[in-house]
């Protein structure tokens, strides 16, 4: 089965780069009007100087890139000053980009896909982070790619959840396995896995309940969930995709951390990224965790999904 790659099918390669670019751009408008034009206003037209690199300094953890990045920034930014290497303040605004998108670049940011179908993508997240909007735009796209989908609605807890995920799969033409409010969601989720076994689908995407990273009983049901998918689908699941609120600055690094603890995490799909300025969130998250960002919400609409590209996400940020 070929890698599961989230792009439109528009034919021109170019067209979808463009369409792509333009895309995170809208997405980080918000943020490049405070990062980008912050780091102009103090730096277009100047000499550096220690001093300059100081205010470089406050700017990034300002825009919740993390103190620990930086720091380490505006360490190297120093020592190449220092060397006479990094002398103005544009060729100062070329090396942040060169070290964001460095820091950003580890690690594959493909969506793991299993030997033999049915791939299945675990989704987690807190309340309100736009999880069950996400994995209808994580199925949007896999089904404009050609892919079978099935969803699994997995969150028995909230009130509404299961009608949330059941109008979207009307809506996309998606199948649903579903169970009664208050049922048990491993037992939604052994049942998704048999149907789509017995379908032949391509990708199983399941969707949980919402919680705080601090409900100890919430997060052991996320493993009970685990183990049935393992027992029915060798190696499931296959990507576990924690959805974090961008406009939740440094929590949601707290929250990132004690997912990934209690569910092995293996990718974040960053929602809401179009509601934020300090769009600098994915930095934090990579340093912290070694976990890929994988997939960027940059709107509303299904179709407001993206993968996550260090250059063009790091280019956004500065754009004019």
């Amino acid at each position: 089965m070929r890698p599961l790659v989230m792009r439109k099918p528009w034919g021109k390669a170019e067209m979808f780069f463009r369409a792509a670019v333009d895309a995170i751009k809208r997405g980080l408008q918000k943020t490049a009007e405070v990062f980008g034009a912050g780091f102009r206003s103090i730096l277009h037209g100047r000499t550096l100087s220690e001093e300059l690199i100081d205010d470089i300094e406050r700017t990034l953890v300002a825009a919740d890139v993390g103190v620990r990045a930086a720091r380490e920034i505006a360490a190297e930014l120093r020592a190449e000053f220092r060397s006479g290497r990094v002398p103005r303040g544009e060729d100062a605004i070329e090396f942040l980009k060169a070290r964001l998108k460095a820091r950003l670049a580890s690690g594959s940011r493909e969506i793991a896909v299993a030997a033999s179908k049915p791939t299945v993508v675990l989704v987690v997240g807190i309340n309100g982070a736009g999880k069950t909007t996400s994995v209808a735009k994580i199925a949007k796209s896999l089904k404009d790619d050609g892919r079978s989908v099935l969803l699994a609605a997995a969150d028995t807890f909230r009130a509404g959840a299961v009608a949330q995920l059941e109008t979207w799969s009307r809506r996309l033409g998606v199948d649903l396995v579903k169970g009664a409010q208050g049922a048990d969601p491993a037992a939604v989720a052994f049942d998704a896995a048999e149907a789509a076994i017995a379908r032949g689908v391509d990708v199983l995407l399941v969707d949980t309940a919402g919680r705080l990273h601090t409900q100890d009983n919430l997060m052991r049901q996320l493993t009970k969930i685990r183990n049935v998918l393992a027992k029915k689908i060798p190696g499931a699941p296959h990507e576990i995709l924690l959805v974090l609120d961008a406009t939740s600055g440094q929590n949601a690094v707290l929250q990132a951390t004690a997912f990934k603890a209690a569910c092995d995490v293996s990718g974040i799909f960053l929602a809401k990224l179009d509601g934020t300025a300090k769009g600098g969130i994915v930095v934090a998250i990579r340093d912290a965790l070694d976990v890929p960002v994988k997939l960027v919400g940059v709107g509303e609409t299904p179709d407001d999904v993206q993968p996550f590209d260090p250059d063009r996400f790091v280019e956004a940020m500065f754009a004019a």
